[in-house]
């Protein structure tokens, strides 16, 4: 043996080397074939023919080699052939990783260092296959920096030396197939830095499952065995996510919706949520339910806004195939199912994404572009196309691959621009000399093209916190290409002028009526979320002014005005039946609140409320238009609002009228378009609410009176604190 070679092999048992398949295996010297191999607990390894079982080598330990084996053969071609270890009395034979051929093909190696594979996690990650003939795991991995890179497990006792992996090209993929690894098994990459220093061991960025935190490895999942059954709602999905559909989204903490005292208070599993929490949202007339980020995350105090994991449904509630299941139950139930999607920024946790191969390969070198100093994370570089390709390639498996239906896109306002959070100088302008993050706008365009191109009847929504015009106007207008916007401009007005004293609402009545000034700039939905209950914000019904029933009184006459006002609507796990105490990701709603009559009728209200929404077209179809709205009475000395709701043709018009005082208001005059009886459709001061149940009886009809610039008008009473609606019986108005 030269010394050339003999000095490969001794690299091997350093872990130092980072081309082991030019090593290990079988190869042809001087017209023979050459056998190595590595195990450093292994006494004695032979060559067994994998068809015949016969011994066709014993290999020798190489001197100053410890664990490496070498040793020529007497056949002169190739063959399938698996090891035979001996420790003592101890032997075993597994099949060996390095007489296996590549997985990726030439058109993925193209497509990954182009960054457009829009299947990348087919490829990346960990998958169960069959590979020439043998079945096993197939892990990939980019970290084109790194000088070598292996695949850790109990499998082979953590050690990096054993399955070091085969780089491909210039795309910076490394690549092993390992026979007998399976669904179940735990595993880390373990890389060296170009200057040879380890590094901490990182979970895989295409991870499909991860262990239970505080433990960090990746899980293997094969995402091939789940047979779903909601063909019916995806063929239909497209209709029932139009902009001119019905909208009202639940938002759910799945780790605190519900918990089981009995059972050291854990909370419901994705089986568990699938059977009651879908049956609640479809009881209370919810269309779609929004879960804060699944993603695999190691921080329960971040709701899973900080992410290591993108690719991996967390294992608090299950495992992927169990999330799956969830989905399809949602979709039995003919929900649709939306998730928060983070790909704003990241977690330092050493496993993370963090200088992954020793560089700053996903964020940017330089902290003023990559490293957000509010929540101390790590920000993307959407400037480099690898890592914009691992971000929208994450949306769309989502969307294909756990049937997702809408993505509500986090801290979007934090992308948009560089100095977001950031003082002078703290900030690097982009090369106009701007504050816009051009990288970011130019990914969330392509992202959302892609993303609608690539799947049927999907949806993004963005939480955007600026005036950045056009969020969700299309792409090839200029737009960024969302379908909705959360409009937290209203959120924040309304709750403002809501939480004043009655007595002196009429100084804040412009408030109520800005809003209506932009409700058609953008496709709005209106956000009354988890980040208004929290952080000493309070709950819901700590924001209205009074004592006792004046406060659930406040409370419902503007949700009431809530469900009147354009936009889709979004109301967080709690509200919907007035959660006494601010939210607590670390305990369970205060559900024995519905056995008092003040939090029971606040629940009433807002199922009523969707149901009336989901019927009255007038109430969604012209949402983002503004002929579907006209303001009939804004009067400010009187804390009195009315509006018209109108839909497409035929539609039945929808008059809303909001009396936010203490005092009724009788012999009120409203302008309406039509003649004929208006239908008193809901009263937030109902008794079934838990209100007085002063109202009109079930409806007025109209006068031959003009008012408001109506052709006719009718008289109604406003008791307190309460939102009314009237839609007139006679369709084609």
């Amino acid at each position: 043996m030269d010394t050339d070679r003999r000095t490969a092999l001794q690299v091997l048992s350093t872990g130092n080397n980072g081309d082991p398949f030019a090593v290990l295996g079988l190869h042809e010297m001087e017209g023979k074939l050459t056998a190595t191999a590595f195990h450093p607990d292994a006494g004695k390894v032979e060559l067994v023919d994998a068809e015949t079982g016969r011994v066709a080598a014993t290999l020798s330990p190489v001197e100053g080699a410890a664990g490496v084996f070498h040793g020529k053969l007497r056949r002169k071609r190739r063959f399938a052939y698996r090891l035979r270890f001996t420790r003592g009395a101890e032997r075993w034979e597994t099949d060996d990783p390095y007489r296996f051929g590549p997985v990726l093909g030439e058109l993925d190696e193209y497509l990954i260092g182009e960054g457009s594979h829009l299947r990348l996690w087919e490829k990346l990650g960990a998958h169960v296959m069959t590979h020439e003939g043998t079945w096993g795991t197939h892990f990939a991995v980019w970290a084109p920096n790194a000088r070598r890179v292996s695949v850790v497990g109990d499998f082979n006792s953590w050690d990096g030396r054993r399955a070091v992996m085969r780089k491909r090209g210039g795309t910076g993929v490394w690549e092993i197939f390992l026979p007998g690894i399976g669904a179940g098994a735990a595993y880390k990459y373990e890389l060296l830095d170009a200057q040879g220093h380890l590094l901490p061991q990182k979970a895989d960025p295409f991870g499909f499952g991860a262990e239970h935190p505080p433990k960090t490895a990746s899980v293997v999942r094969d995402l091939g065995q789940y047979e779903w059954q909601d063909a019916a709602w995806m063929k239909a999905r497209g209709e029932r996510q139009r902009i001119d559909r019905p909208m009202s989204i639940y938002e759910v903490h799945l780790g605190s919706w519900r918990r089981i005292p009995e059972e050291g208070n854990r909370p419901l599993s994705y089986t568990e949520h699938a059977q009651k929490l879908v049956s609640y949202a479809k009881e209370m007339g919810f269309t779609h339910i929004e879960l804060l980020p699944v993603s695999e995350y190691p921080f329960d105090g971040s709701w899973g806004y900080q992410p290591i994991g993108l690719y991996a449904p967390t294992i608090r509630h299950g495992t992927a195939d169990e999330f799956r299941a969830f989905v399809d139950a949602c979709h039995a139930a003919e929900l649709g199912l939306i998730i928060d999607w983070v790909p704003g920024h990241f977690p330092e946790d050493q496993h993370g994404l963090g200088r992954f191969d020793g560089t700053a390969l996903y964020e940017h070198a330089d902290p003023k572009e990559g490293w957000h100093p509010d929540w101390r994370t790590f920000v993307y570089n959407y400037g480099r196309a690898e890592v914009q390709n691992f971000l929208i390639a994450n949306a769309i498996y989502w969307m294909r691959e756990h049937h997702v239906d809408g993505l509500r896109v986090d801290a979007v306002a934090s992308m948009l621009y560089r100095d977001y959070s950031r003082g002078e100088g703290e900030w690097v302008p982009n090369i106009h000399g701007g504050r816009e993050n051009l990288e970011a706008i130019a990914f969330m365009q392509r992202m959302n093209a892609l993303v609608y191109a690539e799947m049927d009847g999907v949806m993004t929504v963005a939480e955007e916190s600026t005036a950045f015009p056009g969020v969700s106007a299309p792409v090839h207008s200029g737009g960024l290409g969302f379908g909705f916007k959360w409009n937290m401009g209203w959120m924040n007005d309304t709750l403002s002028y809501i939480r004043e004293d009655p007595v002196h609402r009429k100084y804040h009545h412009g408030k109520i009526e800005f809003g209506l000034h932009y409700a058609f700039s953008e496709n709005f939905v209106l956000p009354l979320s988890h980040d208004e209950v929290v952080h000493g914000k309070g709950s819901m019904l700590d924001r209205m002014p009074g004592q006792g029933a004046d406060k659930f009184a406040n409370l419902r006459a503007y949700y009431g005005f809530m469900w009147g006002h354009p936009g889709k609507k979004l109301l967080f796990m709690g509200s919907e039946f007035a959660q006494g105490r601010e939210w607590n990701h670390d305990s369970s709603l205060d559900w024995h609140l519905l056995d008092t009559d003040l939090h029971k009728g606040v629940q009433n209200l807002v199922r009523d409320l969707n149901m009336l929404y989901a019927s009255a077209p007038a109430l969604y179809e012209l949402d983002s238009r503004p002929e579907g709205f006209e303001w009939l009475l804004s009067n400010a000395d009187e804390s009195v609002f009315a509006w018209l709701r109108r839909g497409k043709a035929g539609a039945r018009p929808m008059l809303v009228v909001s009396n936010f005082t203490p005092v009724e208001r009788s012999a009120i005059r409203l302008g309406v378009p039509a003649s004929g009886r208006w239908a008193e459709r809901l009263n937030t001061n109902a008794a079934e609410y838990a209100g007085s149940g002063t109202g009109n009886l079930g409806g007025v009809a109209s006068e031959d009176v003009a008012a408001a610039g109506q052709p006719h008008s009718i008289v109604v009473t406003l008791p307190p604190l309460t939102t009314l609606f009237f839609e007139l019986e006679a369709a084609g108005v």
